[in-house]
């Protein structure tokens, strides 16, 4: 039966040129590199300068992703960022990497949901395309998360870092089998009733203020394993496959060892998952499309691969996405 699937037509991305390692953590807080190492994996993160925007990084990804599509930019009818950290409380984001971009037309938003970003901005644009309401659009994640940090508090400050990733998505004619390109299945949760394990403690309406991250890590952690495998499994059972048929996953970078537990809890073996942890830590909305394009432009991800993404953030919010790439 023909359908109309969503393909990733080009990838991109963008990390900001300062590096902070663990070492130059440990001159502002109580802390050191092995003990941020054996905890999480990350040995680095990137981090935005002064003065340097979500939107900027934003931009950077999208052009990039715009360039590897190998389209004009006027093709774009739709631009779905997803971030934590924007510009301003309002306008979005997205208008401005619109305007940047030179487009006067479509429609151009924000979403937020926090690390599950940009796994709920794929999938709504996989809907606009299916249901005809955009033909190309734009999906964005991007944070400049060190905002937000409390850079007293080492159990949050380690974790995370600055980046964007875009892709551009097109709609394609597909036969409605798990062979054709594009887009197979998504499946996207929250669960508002864990909001205090994991969140920001200001904001427009309660403090007037931006606040700073809060986290209670042993109960993310034991959520994040639990949920995120069985978003996964949501996504093998619509589609009648197995772990054995993914080629790649493209997990949220959050934290090596919750990646480690969730690849081996749906039987899937560390050669197939793509890690930029170490490197980038933790850059919320912006992780998996990074981790995304960086698997792309090394050349393990290759047209035709069955990829697995997911996410989990603060909510919970959490979800998974099965696409051929």
């Amino acid at each position: 039966m023909s359908t109309i699937r969503t393909i990733i037509a080009g990838t991109g991305s963008y990390l900001p040129a300062r590096v902070m390692t663990n070492d130059d953590l440990s001159k502002i807080v109580e802390t050191t590199d092995e003990w941020i190492v054996e905890r999480t994996g990350i040995h680095s993160r990137h981090i935005a300068a002064d003065g340097e925007l979500t939107s900027d990084l934003a931009l950077a990804a999208a052009r990039a992703a715009i360039a590897d599509a190998g389209i004009d930019a006027q093709e774009i009818d739709t631009i779905i960022l997803a971030t934590t950290t924007p510009d301003y409380t309002f306008p979005a984001t997205a208008v401005t990497v619109q305007a940047e971009l030179g487009l006067h037309h479509g429609a151009a938003f924000d979403i937020q949901a926090v690390c599950s970003g940009f796994v709920y901005a794929l999938t709504i644009a996989d809907t606009f395309i299916r249901t005809g309401q955009s033909k190309t659009a734009l999906v964005i994640g991007a944070e400049t998360f060190s905002r937000l940090l409390d850079w007293t508090d080492r159990t949050t400050c380690v974790l995370f870092g600055d980046g964007a990733g875009a892709v551009v998505v097109k709609g394609a004619a597909g036969e409605g089998t798990n062979a054709d390109r594009g887009v197979l299945t998504a499946h996207l949760h929250s669960d508002g009733r864990y909001k205090d394990k994991l969140y920001v403690d200001g904001g427009p309406s309660s403090t007037q203020s931006t606040g700073h991250v809060r986290m209670e890590g042993r109960e993310v952690f034991r959520h994040a394993v639990v949920n995120i495998a069985e978003a996964i499994t949501e996504s093998l059972a619509a589609t009648g496959l197995n772990a054995d048929d993914i080629d790649w996953f493209v997990p949220h970078q959050a934290n090596k060892r919750i990646l480690d537990g969730t690849a081996k809890r749906i039987g899937l073996p560390p050669e197939k998952v793509v890690l930029t942890v170490a490197e980038q830590g933790n850059t919320s909305a912006a992780s998996v499309p990074l981790a995304f394009d960086t698997a792309v432009k090394d050349g393990r991800i290759k047209k035709g691969d069955l990829v697995l993404l997911e996410a989990m953030g603060g909510g919970f919010t959490w979800g998974s996405l099965l696409l051929r790439f």
